[in-house]
């Protein structure tokens, strides 16, 4: 035994020293010994054996993790006004048990559908909030964002698909794509959301999928085709046939909670064969595999082509298009089986973050919970869930990477703040399930932590920031009043909630009449908070007449040279400016840019921010309206400053002063908020409704034919648009119905800048 152990120590003594490198033997190498290198070899061996132990319960960890995040989608319901989003979800909960009755957005029993949580909602029909939820389907966990139609509220599509991994677009079968799928669509593609599309309300009379693809093709520039073909259509509207799985399924039961799948029908076979060849060939062109197999006449099984759809469509290269009518409970549970085969998982779409201490320097979100904290706060809301005080505000947020537990400490990254998690929570519309811990790839609210949308926070150990949503600008303005004099905290405190929960929604006082202007993104943005305003606080309120928000621009290059001097006595003020303004580039990117362009020290450097901060504050009322000036560069090239009299002040008092002076000779115009106007008329009003637009002011571009209706869209002012619902419903005895979006501020006409110039000064002399 002793021999024995002898003898495998000298072997594996021999053994190292016959794998170690040979050196001369010097007294700086002396031999090595025995025991030095026998230690020297069980210490190796004992490192090896540790770093692959660890190395292992790394890799099965990660296996882990993965295989988790892989049954893991983060998906939104998004859509043009009245497509069936609502609907469409409501359906969702109930196949996959999270709700246990099916319930109409305006359904006759009063209830309203699961995600129209708010009284508004219920009462108009339509999403004002966008709601989360969860569900299971097939093992596999789906969290859902339901987000509103109304182009007032597109601030709720764009935090959601901020966030999101995949979405579905819902398009109507009868009004097609619209001017909100576009609107939507372009959102998707703003933050690279690989998505599915779903041709809803196949049953209603005039559906035509076959149209819609057609138009999505050419109006959203999809690469896509149908990955389904409908079994009839309208009152006929039977079933779908998968041209996947070449497969016909049936929906059958009260709710169409049965589904039946049978072979093709005989008399539908040639159309199948000829849309699943379409498909093939539509998904040849952009995925390389599926192309070499269908070039070599190589058969192309199911499971082939559902990977290649897979793969295109992560790579936002294709988009499939499915069919069915959620109101007649058909086609969601084949949608939802698509869900899980095409969208991604959180760990198949790359994710970025901004290190601050390395400049802003891009770096990839792996996705891992075993990873430092990095969550986004997307959404916030206040006082809709409190039940005490402390628990007031719950912010949504999406967690990229990393665990977040109830009870730990998170550092807001955008304002340096420690806070402690008092309470975790998963949404379900306005219920909520309390959990103890979510990791990477989740969507859960957090209780009672004060921040804003777009807040990045981590754990301590990173310092880095997601990338900010797009919000746009507001387009009119109201002056509202509290009724009563004594509710005039409560209406505060609802302006203040308002303006934290939804940016697009801002709140500022008139200077010359004192007066509280609430501004957003259209009439019925401005009336639903109004609203809220009486019912959520109690809080009656005048309204005035709706405003437009005007800009003013300049056109032509203006020098400026203005000296400020003052002397009463003591300390003075002394600071001269020169330089000039002239406009920016189109599609420069900024509304003001100022640029120090000084040679030497004729005003001293710590004075060149008030100048900057000077012009700025000029900028934001200009002379001819009143109105914020976009669009300017300010140069700064010389100026002069007095060793005792100069001072921050006086320098942003000549910045101030200078700008006025060369405003008026830099021929300054008027920009108004011009719309996008979609109206679809029936052809016989058709004369009569573009003579209406021509004397808004508006400019045709489209007049399109869609059976015995005319779709004319159009560039129209905004202060033109006012009560255009009531005159396009007399004008076409009811039938006739628009959407409208902003697209730019464009210059007013000569008469109208006239007018409102005038206009501007009769209200200052009174």
């Amino acid at each position: 035994m002793a021999r024995s152990a002898r003898s495998s120590t000298t072997r594996l003594f021999y053994s190292l020293c016959s794998s170690t490198k040979r050196t001369p033997l010097t007294p700086q190498h002396p031999p090595p010994t025995p025991v030095a290198a026998l230690l020297a070899g069980n210490f190796q061996l004992r490192h090896y054996a540790a770093s692959s132990a660890t190395a292992r319960v790394r890799e099965e960890k990660d296996a882990v993790w993965r295989e988790s995040l892989e049954k893991v989608r983060n998906i939104g319901i998004s859509a043009h006004i009245d497509s069936g989003k609502t609907t469409l979800t409501e359906r969702v909960l109930f196949y996959t048990g999270r709700i246990h009755e099916i319930h109409e957005v305006r359904g006759k029993d009063g209830v309203g559908a699961k995600m129209d949580s708010m009284d508004l909602e219920r009462e108009k029909g339509i999403t004002i909030q966008s709601a989360a939820t969860y569900c299971t389907w097939k093992d596999y966990q789906v969290n859902i964002i339901d987000t509103p139609g109304h182009v007032d509220f597109t601030i709720e599509v764009e935090r959601a698909l901020r966030v999101l991994d995949g979405a579905i677009l819902v398009l109507c079968s009868v009004g097609g794509v619209q001017s909100q799928s576009i609107t939507v669509d372009r959102q998707m593609r703003r933050y690279e959301v690989p998505r599915l599309a779903f041709i809803n309300k196949l049953d209603r009379m005039g559906a035509d999928p076959w149209k819609v693809l057609n138009q999505a093709r050419a109006k959203l520039r999809h690469h896509s085709a149908a990955v389904q073909v409908p079994i009839g259509l309208e009152d006929d509207f039977k079933g779908l046939i998968d041209l996947v799985q070449s497969k016909a399924y049936y929906f059958h039961g009260s709710n169409g909670e049965k589904i039946v799948a049978e072979d093709i029908p005989a008399d539908m076979e040639a159309i199948a064969s000829e849309k699943r060849r379409e498909l093939i060939e539509a998904v040849s062109e952009v995925d390389d595999k599926l192309a070499e197999s269908f070039l070599n006449d190589e058969p192309i099984s199911s499971a082939d082509l559902e990977a290649a759809i897979r793969r295109a469509t992560i790579a936002r290269k294709f988009v499939p298009f499915f069919m069915g009518s959620a109101f007649k409970n058909k086609g969601v549970q084949t949608l939802l089986d698509g869900v899980l085969s095409y969208l991604p998982c959180p760990v198949e779409v790359s994710n970025y973050a901004l290190d601050q201490t390395k400049d802003e320097e891009k770096v990839t979100l792996t996705g891992n919970p075993s990873g430092p904290l990095v969550a986004l706060a997307f959404k916030l809301e206040e006082g809709r869930f409190a039940r005490t005080a402390h628990f007031n505000i719950i912010f949504h947020q999406r967690i990229y990477e990393g665990v977040i537990r109830k009870g730990d400490f998170i550092i807001n990254v955008n304002t340096g703040k420690k806070i402690k998690i008092p309470r975790l929570v998963r949404m379900h519309s306005n219920e909520m399930e309390d959990i103890q811990e979510a990791h990477a790839g989740q969507i859960v609210a957090v209780f009672g932590v004060d921040c804003a949308s777009g807040d990045t926070f981590t754990d301590g150990s990173v310092k880095y920031t997601m990338t900010s949503m797009n919000v746009p600008e507001p387009v009119m303005s109201l002056a509202v009043s509290p009724v009563s004099k004594d509710s005039g905290g409560q209406f505060s405190k609802a302006l203040n909630r308002f303006q934290k929960e939804d940016p697009t929604f801002r709140v500022g006082l008139d200077a010359e009449s004192g007066e509280t202007i609430i501004s957003g993104m259209g009439e019925l943005h401005l009336d639903i908070y109004v609203e809220r305003i009486r019912r959520e606080y109690k809080v009656e309120a005048q309204v005035g007449k709706p405003r437009v928000n005007f800009r003013e621009t300049i056109t032509k290059r203006a020098d400026f040279d203005y000296l400020h001097k003052k002397q009463s006595g003591g300390q003075g003020q002394y600071g001269r400016v020169i330089g000039y303004v002239e406009p920016l580039e189109p599609g420069s990117g900024s509304k003001f840019e100022f640029e120090n362009m000084l040679v030497g020290q004729t005003i001293p450097s710590n004075y060149v921010p008030a100048i900057e901060k000077g012009f700025r504050e000029a900028a934001n009322s200009g002379s001819l309206i009143g109105h914020p000036v976009e669009n300017i560069r300010v140069v700064l090239t010389d100026g002069a400053s007095h060793n005792v009299d100069s001072s921050e002040l006086a320098f942003k008092l000549a910045s101030i002063y200078a700008f006025r002076q060369c405003y008026t000779a830099a021929k300054p115009i008027i920009l108004e908020p011009v719309m996008l106007v979609d109206i679809k008329v029936p052809t016989e009003f058709q004369g009569t409704v573009t003579g209406d637009i021509n004397k808004r002011k508006g400019v045709i571009i489209g007049n399109d034919q869609e059976g015995d209706d005319s779709v004319i869209t159009a560039n129209v002012p905004l202060n033109m648009m006012f009560g255009y619902s009531t005159s396009l419903r007399s004008m076409t005895q009811g039938k006739g119905e628009f959407t409208m979006e902003y697209r730019e501020h464009a210059p007013v006409s000569g008469d109208t800048q006239t007018q409102l110039v005038n206009a501007y000064k009769a209200s200052k002399e009174n």
